[in-house]
């Protein structure tokens, strides 16, 4: 027998007209800052300190990009590190939060619960940023190493939890099975659990992407100018405070500053640095919501 689709009551088409228009409205307000930081970026600074910015470029010029991209060879070797770092930490910390999150949800791990434990005090109470720097410089010896800043962000308690409560999902039945086909458990995980853990990884993936993508701090700890070529993040907050600092050091001398772009370089480092991460959301947006929801609630 056929299903007969339900008819739309009148009520129901005004209060679904409404809700799309009110969605609508809502995303064009989350885009008007990100236009306004790419207007502001094209702009001229001396008559953005004057009349204020605007969802329009005001006295269109390049000066700003002109400052990111002086030397060409610095910029295209801190993309190069930015996307080495967040592609293989995001490769490597995907395959170990998983497997942790999958081992700590097993129902014949019989340590489970202590780690799990000692995962979860680590998020309220951190040593600090002092001994934290002495561990990672001093005995681990790796201060003036990339490796201090990309083991760091491999692995972290809340995306571990976020995995482990997603795995909690997976019926323990196929682990029972593939060990009555007499799969190992390294096999059980990689070809029975891992395909169906596609919207949490997918979640964790963008939230260790993005923590790669956006890192600047622990690169102006541990890297400094050991250096050549440094993180995107910290290489453009380098430049910003170079220019800062030239403005405030010229703001006593005789000549014009005002169109020295200090405000319109901020615009300019955020399109360059945002630019290219932004693409990643699209392919796991369908993922998203259902990872990070399932995670979330499942305890």
């Amino acid at each position: 027998m056929k299903n007969k689709g339900v008819k739309m009551t009148a009520s129901t088409a005004v209060v679904r007209m409404i809700s799309y228009f009110c969605v609508t409205v809502f995303s064009l307000l989350c885009l008007l800052p990100f236009l306004l930081m790419v207007s502001a970026s094209f702009s001229n600074e001396g008559v953005i300190n004057r009349e204020g910015f605007g969802l329009l470029p005001k006295g269109f010029t390049m000066t700003a990009y002109s400052w990111v991209f002086r030397y060409p060879k610095m910029i295209l070797g801190s993309y190069g590190v930015t996307i080495l770092m967040t592609v293989c930490g995001t490769i490597i910390g995907l395959f170990l939060i998983a497997m942790t999150g999958y081992a700590l949800q097993r129902q014949d791990f019989p340590l489970r619960n202590v780690l799990s434990f000692f995962i979860y005090f680590t998020t309220l109470f951190t040593a600090g940023m002092a001994p934290t720097y002495i561990w990672v410089s001093r005995y681990l010896n790796l201060k003036g190493s990339y490796m201090a800043v990309f083991l760091q962000l491999l692995m972290t308690p809340w995306l571990i939890i976020l995995m482990k409560n997603f795995a909690k999902s997976v019926p323990y039945e196929i682990t029972e099975s593939g060990k009555m086909d007499g799969a190992d458990d390294f096999k059980i995980f990689t070809a029975l659990i891992l395909p169906m853990l596609k919207p949490a990884l997918a979640t964790v993936g963008l939230f260790l992407a993005l923590g790669y993508w956006n890192e600047w701090y622990n690169s102006m700890l541990y890297l400094g100018s050991a250096v050549t070529y440094k993180p995107l993040q910290y290489y453009l907050y380098n430049i910003v405070n170079t220019a800062a600092q030239l403005k405030n050091s010229m703001a006593g001398a005789a000549i014009t500053i005002t169109d020295l772009p200090t405000n319109t370089l901020k615009m300019a480092t955020a399109v360059v640095a945002t630019g290219p991460i932004i693409f990643l959301y699209p392919f796991v947006q369908r993922y998203f919501i259902t990872g990070i929801t399932i995670g979330a609630v499942k305890g």
